[in-house]
């Protein structure tokens, strides 16, 4: 990777532009590499911009140096390292020098860039995981990810740009960080506060934000992720419809949405900074960074990951270099004798307080509990209830392990279909596009029968119930069993 200035912004669709035509037509006889959905949402940031100064997959050199100190090897603080992993066949496969067309992982069939091999190299994945995210530990899932799916040879070199990557969802909010500074100068905005978040917004956020805005005498840019977040998160499509709707509530003028393709690692304090710089390339001057920023949560022990503070630590430390103010995230309560918002320093001891948390919300959501308008507004709540309905309205899929008796699945299809209050399909596995048929059976109100391995029954998404059952269980003792759980738990 060539950085020929520490914060040269690099837009490679615009440096390649002239010669696409070129580089398409090389492409098509060039060998090709299917790329990862990570590495999808890391080459979009590449060739935009959003990762600038990369031009292009890590090097080993640039990697060491990302990884011990932060920095490229020019000085430009980068805290997270932007790799492209393969298998070891792969790599045998291929040599330095030559050139490699990158595909789109949607069809397989699209490329997006070329890379030339600058080198090929195997990481100490302990050392990345310990000094990246802090701790060589799988309950961190970015840990998981680079242990359990990440290849184990690193390919590194420049890119070259092809045809712009194409999105079909929400594409008026989809700037590059070029179209994104153009839309604040057209506007006058000479300073700008960027919000970070991968979770839908409520009233809280909408007061830290405008007062953040007010206190630097910026405007407000919603900057929601929309690559790859935290395993369990809400889907982009619906937050996304609640960003457009929770605008409408600030000033006019005062507040622009634009969507991040990002793939989140949850690496906390270097998370935040790595934010920090992708603002700064988006043309930001202004970042709130939260408590907790970007933290995924308890680790193996039980203990968080990350100090609440530590992220907020670590941006301020390298502010000034990176060239962006930070704004720490100050949580604001709901005063219910007051009906407003403020920060908690600014709370008086004894004075009555009143919040939702996440877990909670999600109970209420899906018990149908009543979510009030000091928390949310009504408009965000009734797309929330639409793509998660209370639990009594949701279909389910119920998982029965490949070592069960063979006539459980069937068993389980008849007992559901005579108690007859769901739509009941049979799926032989979720292998495939059985997936995606099972999700969308289960999102109309339908009972989903499915049976799934060892392996996959560790990887099973949030909404699945797997029967538990063992190879010598009765058949008829688990139906029973099992449909009175459905019946307790209000799926049925």
């Amino acid at each position: 990777m060539t950085t020929s200035s520490v914060s040269k912004f690099q837009d490679i669709y615009a440096r390649d532009a002239d010669a696409r035509e070129q580089l398409t037509a090389e492409a098509a006889a060039l060998p090709k590499l299917v790329l990862s959905e990570r590495q999808f949402c890391d080459i979009e940031l590449i060739l935009n911009g959003g990762f600038s100064p990369l031009d292009g997959f890590l090097t080993q050199p640039e990697y060491e140096s990302v990884v011990n100190n932060l920095r490229l090897t020019n000085g430009a603080v980068f805290p997270i390292p932007v790799t492209l992993d393969v298998s070891k066949a792969y790599a045998d496969s291929i040599k330095v020098g030559e050139r490699i067309a990158l595909l789109d992982p949607r069809d397989k069939l699209t490329a997006v860039a070329i890379i030339t091999v600058q080198d090929k190299y195997v990481p100490d994945k302990a050392v990345e995981a310990e000094k990246v995210f802090g701790a060589n530990d799988r309950a961190h899932p970015a840990v998981a990810y680079l242990f359990e799916q990440a290849g184990d040879v690193y390919v590194g070199g420049p890119l070259q740009a092809l045809a712009p990557i194409r999105h079909f969802d929400f594409v008026a909010y989809r700037y590059t960080p070029a179209q994104l500074r153009s839309e604040f100068e057209r506007n006058h905005w000479k300073r700008v506060v960027a919000f970070q978040t991968r979770n839908p917004m409520h009233r809280a956020h909408r007061e830290l934000t405008v007062r953040a805005a007010k206190q630097h005498k910026a405007s407000v840019l919603i900057h929601p992720v929309v690559g790859m977040t935290k395993p369990g998160d809400i889907d982009h499509f619906t937050r996304v419809r609640v960003y457009e709707t929770i605008i409408q509530r600030y000033p006019k003028g005062t507040a622009k949405l634009s969507l991040l393709p990002l793939a989140m690692r949850m690496a906390g304090p270097r998370e935040a900074l790595w934010h920090a710089i992708i603002r700064r390339n988006y043309g930001a001057t202004h970042f709130i960074v939260g408590r907790d920023h970007a933290g995924p949560g308890k680790n193996s022990k039980g203990e968080d990951f990350y100090g609440p503070y530590d992220a907020q630590y670590l941006v301020e430390k390298y502010a000034s270099e990176i060239g962006i103010t930070i704004v720490p995230f100050q949580m604001v309560t709901y005063l219910p004798d007051e009906d407003t918002y403020k920060p908690l320093d600014q709370v008086e001891a004894g004075t009555r307080t009143l919040n939702i948390s996440g877990t909670e919300l999600r109970r209420r959501l899906r018990t149908g509990a009543a979510i009030p308008e000091w928390f949310s507004y009504p408009e965000v709540v009734a797309i929330l209830r639409q793509s998660y309905p209370p639990r009594p309205k949701q279909g389910f899929v119920l998982l029965v392990p490949s070592n069960a008796d063979k006539l459980l699945p069937s068993a389980f299809v008849s007992a559901l279909n005579e108690d007859g209050r769901r739509h009941v399909t049979q799926l032989a596995d979720l292998s495939g596009p059985n997936a995606a048929f099972a999700a969308e059976l289960q999102k109309a109100g339908a009972a989903v029968v499915a049976v799934a391995s060892a392996s996959e029954l560790k990887t099973t998404p949030a909404e699945t119930i797997v029967a538990e059952v063992l190879p010598e269980d009765d058949v008829e003792d688990t139906v029973r069993r099992t449909l009175a759980y459905l019946n307790d738990e209000g799926y049925l």
